[in-house]
Order: structure tokens, then C-alpha cells, then sequence
């Protein structure tokens, strides 16, 4: 017997994960630099060593998760707004097919979760698992839409993500800049 449900609860320890791995090395770093800065001998007489690590850890697993959660939501209205308009499937065994993809993020979140000293490798894994996604996305849909329809699913996802990348690193980099602008110097 196949349960269609069996990797429903997948996407929920991926996040899990991935906010985890991302988590454990910003708490380090933070640490680190907290540390250097001179700030964490102080923060020590009213806290002890594990309590501010614990609890900055829970903070920043928090955020991850919220981040990753976020992400995971806007993809999946990316997906289905895709199907919607390319795809002639009307009952959802489209987006069925797909979602059995849900394997490759769980076997990357566990692979960045090894590493999670290194943040180019966690990103590394993160952008790897993504194209592998896709390329598994394409594949599970490329027997049911025209090549025309596939060409214009394709550009709908480079052009979305493309656009919503650059939106936030602009925005960033304007907040950036408008911080150093207003410091004293």
C-alpha cells in the first residue's frame, strides 16, 4: 500500500533542519565576535556560558525557521501559479507528481547539518538542492506541457526569483547605506 502522504511531513524537518545548521554556525559566530569585542566577559556575570548560548541559539533557529518558512510558502505559490498557467492539468496530478521532490531537501538539510561550521558549504548544498529541484520539477512535468508551455514555466521561475533576489538586495543595500550615511564620522 502507498500512502500519497507519507512525505507530507518532509518540508517541516527540512526547514527544521537547514535552520538549524544556519543557526548553529551564526551562534558561533556570534560568540566569536562578541568575544573579540570584549562584550561577552560582561554578558557572562548575568547569564552563564550555556544559558546565552542556548538561548541565542533558540532565537536564531527561531528566525531561520520563520525565514525558510517564508521562502518555502512564496515558492509554493510560485509552483502553483506556474501550473495554473502553463499546465493544462485541472485536478492537481501535476503538482502531486512533484511533490515526492521533497526528498532531495531532506537529504541536503542533513548533508548542511554535517557541515554546519561552514556557511559557502551550507549554501553551497542549499543552491545545489534548489537545482536539483527544479531539474526533478521540470522532469516530473516535461511528458505534459508543450515545449512552449515549458519554456514559459521555466521563464516565470528565473524571471520570479531573479526579480524577488534583486528587490532584496537592493532594499539591503539601501538600508545599508542609509545606516553608514547617518553614523558620525
Amino acid at each position: 500500500m502507498k500512502n500519497k502522504y507519507i512525505t507530507s511531513h518532509f518540508p517541516l524537518f527540512s526547514i527544521l533542519i537547514y535552520s538549524t545548521s544556519i543557526a548553529l554556525f551564526t551562534e558561533g559566530f556570534i560568540v566569536n565576535q562578541l568575544e573579540i569585542l570584549g562584550i561577552y566577559d560582561g554578558m557572562m556575570q548575568f547569564f552563564s556560558e550555556s544559558g546565552i548560548k542556548i538561548t541565542l541559539l533558540f532565537l536564531l533557529l527561531l528566525f531561520f525557521f520563520m525565514v525558510f518558512s517564508a521562502l518555502k510558502l512564496i515558492a509554493d505559490t510560485v509552483v502553483q501559479l506556474s501550473l495554473l498557467f502553463f499546465s493544462q492539468d485541472e485536478k492537481g496530478d501535476e503538482l502531486n507528481k512533484i511533490r515526492s521532490g521533497t526528498w532531495i531537501y531532506l537529504i541536503s538539510s542533513l548533508i548542511a547539518l554535517i557541515f554546519f561550521h561552514s556557511i559557502v558549504v551550507i549554501i553551497i548544498v542549499f543552491v545545489t538542492a534548489t537545482f536539483f529541484y527544479f531539474v526533478f520539477f521540470l522532469y516530473k512535468l516535461s511528458h505534459s506541457l508543450t515545449p512552449l508551455h515549458m519554456f514559459g514555466l521555466i521563464m516565470f521561475h528565473l524571471l520570479f526569483w531573479f526579480t524577488f533576489i534583486i528587490s532584496v538586495a537592493y532594499a539591503t543595500l539601501k538600508l545599508y547605506n542609509s545606516f553608514i550615511a547617518s553614523l558620525p564620522l
